[in-house]
């Protein structure tokens, strides 16, 4: 499965960014994943075929991820951004939402403050 990441940039706090993922054919889950500075990579959130969703605890209520299942996409609206949601941001896919069998470059996003 190839992956194909877009979206990101510099924003201001409390501005928002719309990250996108378009994957080479259907796949269980898909997700982002992001590694700030000094950090290792961690969940952002995923979604599933069927709809359900886990997000981070620190981007609960600000964050919202998305599924077009007919295009393959996942999309993550990222509303109220925070300086330290800085990070490059990957998209991440796998056959069960554990796991990540495929991941797409890394795409920077810049929250300044």
């Amino acid at each position: 499965v190839q992956l194909q990441a877009s979206g990101g940039g510099l924003v201001q706090a409390g501005g928002s960014l719309r990250l996108s993922c378009a994957a080479s054919r259907s796949i269980f889950s898909m997700g982002w994943y992001r590694q700030g500075p000094g950090k290792q990579r961690g969940l952002v959130a995923l979604v599933t075929l069927g709809g359900s969703t886990n997000y981070a605890d620190p981007v609960k209520g600000r964050f919202t991820i998305s599924r077009d299942t007919a295009k393959n996409t996942v999309y993550l609206q990222m509303d109220s951004l925070k300086p330290e949601d800085t990070a490059v941001y990957y998209c991440g896919a796998g056959g069960n939402r554990f796991d990540v069998d495929y991941w797409g470059q890394g795409t920077l996003v810049t929250v300044s403050s």
